[in-house]
């Protein structure tokens, strides 16, 4: 009896170990990663996006890498957006055109219509159209959107460029329309929306946007380079 009892109880344990591993593995969700960014300029937080892996996941090697740490914002436009991530701009003596030149290998495109560009989008540069159809990103550009706030008669202006656009190259073939968020959110809040459905979005600030209208307002020379250095001091992984 004592036995019996005793694989009973052995196999209620094991039972419920069983549908404990099953339930986590299950209804486990993935932490989101944080990124604390210190600018010249301020701090700046970020979260990266679990939707888009390949991006996430690469941003997160370049960081612990401290790849990102000297690297300046090379391009910058008031009311459009911030870029950094070429590695020749932590050489201060370097004299050619910056952005032209990227770490690792380009990354496959993980365009999702729900990761849009609104204010604050953490999104990754790539090559044009012409040399690059398949929209592959760079391997450490990116750019955080500034951009502005749009009335839904540009915004249907914008999907019938982004439509031609992509009739063009042949790349689509249903037409592509803002979601209803995504247009509440350009109209209240801003953003670049003729990006969208061309290029990957694969995080957001989440504190420090007042950072990032600061920094593309400096002054800029030639190519929209700022006349002042704007660097990453430093960027590191809190989360």
């Amino acid at each position: 009896m004592f036995r019996a009892f005793r694989n009973i109880f052995f196999g209620f344990i094991a039972f419920l170990f069983f549908s404990c591993s099953v339930f986590k593995t299950k209804n486990s969700v993935p932490s989101e990663t944080r990124i604390e960014m210190v600018t010249s300029e301020g701090t700046v937080s970020l979260k990266l996006y679990n939707e888009t892996p390949l991006h996430r996941d690469n941003f997160k090697k370049l960081v612990e890498n401290k790849f990102y740490d000297g690297i300046k914002f090379h391009r910058v436009i008031n009311g459009f957006m911030a870029q950094a991530g070429d590695p020749n701009s932590k050489k201060d003596d370097f004299k050619g055109q910056l952005g032209q030149n990227s770490e690792g290998e380009t990354i496959p495109a993980e365009i999702n219509p729900k990761l849009f560009h609104k204010k604050g989008a953490l999104a990754a540069a790539r090559m044009g159209d012409n040399v690059n159809p398949e929209k592959k990103s760079s391997g450490s550009q990116f750019y955080i959107v500034q951009g502005r706030k749009l009335s839904l008669q540009q915004l249907a202006q914008m999907e019938n460029r982004i439509n031609q656009k992509e009739k063009n190259y042949q790349q689509a073939e249903n037409n592509f329309y803002f979601s209803d968020s995504a247009k509440k959110v350009y109209q209240e809040i801003g953003g670049t929306p003729f990006l969208d459905n061309g290029y990957t979005v694969f995080g957001e600030v989440t504190q420090g946007i007042e950072i990032i209208d600061k920094i593309c307002s400096v002054k800029t020379a030639r190519g929209d380079r700022p006349i002042s250095a704007v660097t990453i001091l430093s960027a590191r992984i809190i989360k």
